[in-house]
Formats: structure tokens, C-alpha cells, sequence
């Protein structure tokens, strides 16, 4: 196979510091190439790079190795030079463009047009559009012959095996499905090569697998080069042909992808000992909460249905259940973002219960400063440094050496180490990868110090490596500041890690209570497949 895209020397910095360090692989035509690395690594950072968003590289080229019509805009792969144009006819030539080459800017334009990319966690579907809808405006924009337009698109949403799915509402789709849609748009275009940053990170494996396959396939029917990111292994073991791992923006191997996940998988460790924590009094207790809404189409609806349940001092307790079920309702009404209808929630504030159903400074309002939340949806200022995000988060004035001093501490009580830490304080949040900024938000909440931590879905979005790193940080606050947690997750292995007692809510009801493993055998198979899917 002939080299596609040659990357040579490649280095990118932010604010002087860098993420990529002279990067240099080949990718090959029709080649299937994985990328992995832990959050942070530099992987979406590279795919930016490689695809031509952004800003260019600090330093190093990146050159495409394509065939060029020189009388329309069509480019191809290098392969197909001397053969006529598909689009107007004329023989196609060889030329090895410098992408980022400032008097390459047209050439460029002309390549970005014939690839594409799957962004993490971003679906870009119209939601109100049905998923037909959503494949014709993709082959419309790239000027698909009109009279083929509806057949074409039918074929595509049958190549990822949404046939089933055509007529349904963008929006109402599951995560995979909506992934599936966002790969037929993509297919649309036709492209020589796809990007795909993370496309099944937060998918369950058995869904993930489907997608996998479907990118496999895709490739393999039409001659596309694919670069597919991640921070999990199955990726590789499903998809890739040739595999590279990226560390702290380094290439640290490049080789098969059973090679790459040996080296990557050597700092997979969860061999830590913890001190068995004898767990102290009642710190929150709830007596026949409710939570009612009216909706017009839907009626009344009991979001939470007369629960009882104790959380006690440097506990960790898990709410688990499928979507729906009440636990993101509940966690808000725990962090007093929303009022009970009915019922007591009191909270021990020093040595007094505060009725937290009740507004008020000296009521709400005394315990909700003793209360963090970190919600799935988190949100971090992006035109301020993390510096700045974490004291900011406490409302106060710091002399910056303490402040600095208190960031590292939080810092590394979410999961980073004491270097990587002093490393993102002057960094802006956009320049962190996904996970990096889930470990920051979670630092927000540690630096309040609050007597009870709420944590929706804590490890969402982390590789294994880091999702050890926070069930360390986890359990290290609880021992080493006495804090109570309450996790609320869909992840049941971590629920078992991590959760001293945990309660399984239906329809809004704890069905039941008691040591996470007993609890957990209450799941049926039909949850765990909802959950896992969530």
C-alpha cells in the first residue's frame, strides 16, 4: 500500500507548553490505524491536526500524499493518479501537499473536503429531523446528483443497520444509534479517509463492538483510510491493523495492536491498600421523599415515590437503576438543587439537623455550602485558567502561593499526579482532553470541602488507567479528610469497587438496600443491559 499521510517531526504547544512532541508515523492507504493513550495523551489534539481544524502545528510537517485533478476540485488517493476524474473526466497527477502550508491553503480545503471526522461525544445530527432527513442533508451538502439522493441515503442508513430506525426523530435515538447516524453522514461524503476521535467511548461494549464493525467494514468496502482514536483497548482488538501509544504526548510504541495494549495495559494497576474505614454516625437520613411533577402529555409523574434511606459519616454510598428511575432527581434534591414535594431530608451541619425540605438561610440554605455536586453535564469557565476555575469555585480571595497550594492538594486528590497537576494550573480547559476536564470539575467540588460529595456518574467518559486513578482519589478524600460520598452511576463495576452500601431504585423507589454486592444481585439482566447502554 502506498503512504497516505506522512507525519514528520510533529510538535503542537499551547502557551509554551506541549502536547505533542515530535510525532512521526506513516499512514497507509486503506490502512486502519489506531491511536490510544490515557486522557490527555494528545490524541483528539493530533486528530485535530491530522484533519485540519484548529491551529497548525508549532512545529513538523504533515503531508498528504494524494492524486489531484487539475481542472475541478476532486482529490483522491495517490493511487488513482493517471486514471480520468470522476468528476470531470481529466487525467488526475500526483502531488505531495505540506497541509499546513499556508500556500497549500486551497489544496487543503480541497483534502478537507474529501475526509471526514467523528468528534468525541458530538452526535452533530439535526434532532428534529428524522434519520433519513439527517442523510440526505449530508449528501446534498457534498452535491449528490438529486435524482439519487433518497435511494443513496436509504442504502447508507441500511449500512449501519438502522433500516429499522429511518423514520424515527434524530433526538429520540440511543447513543449508539445516534453514533450509527453519524457515521452514514459521514459515509456520504465519500471520504478517502475518516477520522474518528473516540467514536464508542461512552457506548456499552456490545455496542461499541456493532459500530466497531460497521467502521471495519466501511473501510474494507470502499478503500478508506481510517485513524480511530481511543482510550480503551477493544477499539484496537475489534478494528485496527496497525496501533500507536501515545504517552504524555509522546509516541511510546508504535507496533500491532497486541504489542500496543501490552505496553499500555504494564500501568494497570489497582494493587493499592486502603485502611478499612470504620464508618461514623448518621449524617443524612430521608423519611418518605417525594419528588411530583405534572406534565401535560404524561400526567403526574412520582420522579421519586416515599424513599427512605441513611447515609452515615465517610461512607460511600451508590444510587444505581436505569435512566428514569429517579437517582439524578434524588442526588438534586440531596444537594438541595431542587425542593421535595413531600417528606423529611435532614442533614447533620456540627452537631445540629438541618431540614433541608425547608427554604431558607439557617435551613436549605446553612447545609447546601456543606454539600458538592458534580453533575454528568458539568460545565468549566473556558477563557480561564484552571488556576482560576478552582479558586473561583470557592467564592474567596487567595494569596496565589496558598491558592496554588490548595489546587495541587484537590488536584491530585481527583486523580492527578503531583507533576501533571502543577502542569495544568495556567492551562485553559479547552486545551485539556475530555477526561482531564472531568477530573478538574471534580477537583471544583473537593476544594469547597464539603461534608458530603454528590457524584453523577463519575467515571463517565475515563479510561480504565484513570478510572482507577479517581476510585483511588475517591477512596484517599474519604480516608484522608473523612468525606462522605454518595456516587450515583450506571457503572456497576465501579459501584462495587468503590460503594460500602448502595440502593437500587425502580420508578422511582429504592427496591432495594444493604452491602453493594447483595444489592447488586438484585439487578436483573434487563437493567444491566440498560445500564451498561447509558
Amino acid at each position: 500500500m502506498r503512504p497516505l499521510i506522512t507525519v514528520d517531526n510533529l510538535t503542537m504547544a499551547f502557551d509554551g507548553k506541549e502536547v505533542l512532541k515530535n510525532i512521526s508515523f506513516t499512514l497507509k492507504e486503506g490502512e486502519i490505524l489506531g491511536i490510544i493513550g490515557r486522557s490527555g495523551a494528545g490524541k483528539t489534539v493530533l486528530m485535530h491536526l491530522l484533519r485540519g481544524v484548529d491551529q497548525p502545528p508549532t512545529s513538523g510537517k504533515i503531508t498528504y500524499h494524494v492524486a489531484v485533478c487539475e481542472s475541478c476540485e476532486y482529490v483522491t488517493i495517490q493511487s488513482h493518479a493517471g486514471m480520468p476524474c470522476p468528476v470531470c473526466g481529466k487525467v488526475m497527477v500526483v502531488q505531495d501537499i505540506d497541509f499546513w502550508d499556508p500556500a497549500n491553503e486551497n489544496l487543503k480545503r480541497r483534502i478537507m473536503k474529501r475526509n471526514a471526522i467523528m468528534f468525541q461525544r458530538t452526535f452533530a445530527l439535526y434532532g428534529n429531523d428524522r434519520v433519513i432527513d439527517n442523510v440526505i442533508r449530508a449528501l446534498e451538502d457534498v452535491g449528490y446528483p438529486p435524482e439519487k439522493v433518497i435511494s443513496r441515503a436509504a442504502d447508507l442508513v441500511d449500512e449501519v443497520h438502522l433500516s429499522h430506525r429511518m423514520m424515527h426523530i434524530a433526538r429520540d435515538l440511543s447513543g449508539g444509534e445516534k453514533q450509527r447516524v453519524v457515521l452514514a453522514r459521514q459515509l456520504a461524503k465519500e471520504p478517502f479517509c475518516l477520522f474518528a476521535d473516540e467514536p464508542t467511548g461512552t457506548l456499552d461494549p456490545r455496542t461499541a463492538s456493532l459500530v466497531h464493525n460497521m467502521l471495519e467494514k466501511a473501510a474494507k468496502n470502499t478503500e478508506m483510510a481510517m485513524v480511530v482514536t481511543s482510550h480503551f483497548t477493544q477499539i484496537l482488538e475489534d478494528v485496527v491493523t496497525r496501533a500507536i501509544l501515545l504517552e504524555d504526548g509522546l509516541v511510546k510504541k508504535i507496533g500491532t495492536p497486541e504489542e500496543v495494549i501490552a505496553v499500555f495495559m504494564e500501568g494497570y494497576s489497582d494493587l493499592e491498600e486502603f485502611c478499612e474505614i470504620e464508618r461514623g454516625q448518621k449524617i443524612l437520613m430521608a423519611r418518605d421523599l417525594s419528588k411530583r411533577y405534572i406534565s401535560v402529555d404524561r400526567g403526574l409523574i412520582k420522579a421519586v415515590d416515599s424513599i427512605q434511606f441513611e447515609v452515615f459519616h465517610k461512607e460511600i454510598f451508590g444510587i444505581i437503576g436505569t435512566s428514569g428511575a429517579g437517582k439524578t432527581t434524588l442526588s438534586k434534591m440531596i444537594a438541595g438543587v431542587i425542593e421535595p414535594t413531600d417528606g423529611e431530608l435532614n442533614v447533620l451541619v456540627g452537631e445540629d439537623w438541618v431540614d433541608m425540605t425547608k427554604p431558607g438561610f439557617d435551613l436549605r440554605g446553612r447545609a447546601k455550602q456543606y454539600i458538592g455536586l458534580l453533575h454528568q453535564e458539568y460545565d468549566l469557565f473556558p477563557h480561564r485558567t484552571i488556576l482560576d476555575n478552582l479558586t473561583d469555585a470557592i467564592g474567596l480571595e487567595f494569596p496565589k502561593e496558598l491558592a496554588m497550594r490548595k489546587a495541587i492538594i484537590t488536584l491530585k486528590m481527583a486523580g492527578f499526579t503531583q507533576e501533571k497537576a502543577r502542569d495544568v494550573l495556567d492551562r485553559l480547559p479547552p486545551t485539556l482532553s475530555e477526561g482531564e476536564r472531568h477530573r478538574v470539575a471534580l477537583a471544583q467540588v473537593l476544594i469547597r470541602e464539603p461534608h458530603i460529595i454528590v457524584l453523577d456518574e463519575p467515571t463517565g467518559t475515563m479510561d480504565p488507567i484513570t478510572k482507577v486513578d479517581v476510585k483511588h482519589s475517591i477512596l484517599h478524600a474519604r480516608e484522608e479528610m473523612e468525606e462522605t460520598f454518595i456516587v450515583v452511576s450506571h457503572d456497576m463495576e465501579f459501584v462495587r469497587d468503590i460503594c460500602d452500601r448502595c440502593a437500587l431504585m425502580r420508578f422511582g423507589k429504592i427496591v432495594k438496600i444493604g452491602p453493594t454486592e447483595e444489592v447488586l444481585e438484585e439487578v436483573t439482566e434487563q437493567e444491566r443491559e440498560r445500564m451498561a447502554k447509558e
